[in-house]
C-alpha cells in the first residue's frame, strides 16, 4: 500500500509550521486557478489530501512539495518549504529524543528485549513495530518507521559521539520479521560495530546475575558536562538529570559492561548467530 502522507499530532507545537505552508500551499494553487481536484490530478494526489494538506492536517511528502512547485511554477519556492516540515514529519518525542542525541558526545544504552532503535534496519524496525498493541494505521506505521530511521543520522556526526551499546543474547536470535530480516539485521550490527566510535557488547543469557534484569538503561552525556537518562525499573522510568540518579545508573551500567563479553567476543558471537540463522 503506497502512503502518501502523515497526520499531525494534536496539541503539537509543529502544526502551526505546517498549518502556515498548508496556507501557502492553497495561495498558490488559487493564485494559478486550479481547483483541489485540478491540482491533485496534476500532481498525483486525490482531492482529500490536497485539502488535508491545505488545511493543516497533513504533513507534505518532500516528493508533494516538489510536484507543487513544479505544476505551480513557483520557481523553488515551494521546494523550499521542505526543510521547514522536516522536522514535523516526526512523533514530538521523537523530535525531542533526536535533539538531545544531536547534542550528547557520548550515548550509553543497554537493551535487553529487542534491538536498540539507533541499531535497526528499516525493515527490521517495521517489522518490530507491526508487533505493538494496539495496531498503528498504516500511515503512523510508515511515520513511525521514518522517525527511528532518521536517528541513525547519529552515526554520521562529525566529531562523532563514543556511543556504547550492551545487547541481551536474546534480542539477536527472536526472529523479528522472519530469517532473512533477522539476518540482515545482525549484519548491521556487524558494520556498525567497526566504526571507530562505537562499542557494541553481548551479555549471553548465560550471565544470570547483573543488574541489568530490572529493564532498559539509556544515558546521554553532554559536552557541557550535565547528562540525562533513564531506566524501565527507578525513577518512574522517566528521563533523570539529578547526578545521584545518573550515578545509579552509571553504576549499572558500568557493571553490565564489565560482565557482558568484550567488543572482539561480541562480534564473534554475533557472526556465530548469524551463521545459524
Amino acid at each position: 500500500m503506497w502512503i502518501d502522507d502523515w497526520g499531525v499530532e494534536p496539541d503539537d507545537e509543529a502544526s502551526a509550521v505546517v498549518a502556515a505552508v498548508g496556507r501557502q500551499l492553497k495561495l498558490w494553487r488559487e493564485t494559478a486557478g486550479l481547483t483541489a481536484t485540478e491540482f491533485g490530478a496534476a500532481i498525483g494526489y486525490g482531492e482529500d489530501l490536497v485539502f488535508k494538506v491545505e488545511g493543516g492536517r497533513r504533513i507534505p511528502r518532500p516528493e508533494y512539495l516538489d510536484q507543487a512547485d513544479q505544476v505551480l511554477r513557483a520557481g523553488g519556492r515551494i521546494a523550499a518549504m521542505k526543510k521547514d516540515v522536516a522536522e514535523a514529519r516526526y512523533p514530538k518525542k521523537v523530535r525531542e529524543l533526536a535533539k538531545l542525541e544531536a547534542r550528547a558526545v557520548e550515548l550509553c544504552m543497554y537493551t535487553n528485549h529487542n534491538i536498540h532503535g539507533l541499531l535497526q534496519t528499516e525493515e527490521y524496525a517495521r517489522a518490530l513495530l507491526r508487533t505493538w498493541r494496539p495496531s498503528y494505521s498504516p500511515d503512523e506505521l510508515e511515520r513511525m518507521v521514518a522517525a527511528r530511521v532518521v536517528r541513525g543520522a547519529v552515526f554520521d556526526r562529525t566529531p562523532a559521539p563514543e556511543l556504547s551499546f550492551v545487547q541481551e543474547e536474546v534480542t539477536l536470535r527472536r526472529p523479528i520479521g522472519g530469517a532473512m530480516v533477522l539476518r540482515r539485521q545482525l549484519q548491521r550490527l556487524l558494520d556498525i560495530g567497526e566504526l571507530p566510535s562505537v562499542e557494541l557488547q553481548v551479555m549471553p543469557t548465560s550471565r544470570g546475575d547483573h543488574p541489568g534484569t530490572g529493564g532498559r538503561i539509556q544515558m546521554l552525556k553532554f559536552g557541557d558536562g550535565s547528562a540525562v537518562g533513564r531506566t524501565d525499573d527507578d525513577f518512574a522510568g522517566r528521563p533523570v538529570s539529578d547526578p545521584k540518579q545518573l550515578r545509579i545508573l552509571e553504576l549499572r551500567f558500568g557493571i553490565i559492561r564489565a560482565q557482558a563479553l568484550t567488543p572482539d567476543e561480541s562480534r564473534d558471537f554475533i557472526e556465530r548467530v548469524l551463521g545459524e540463522t
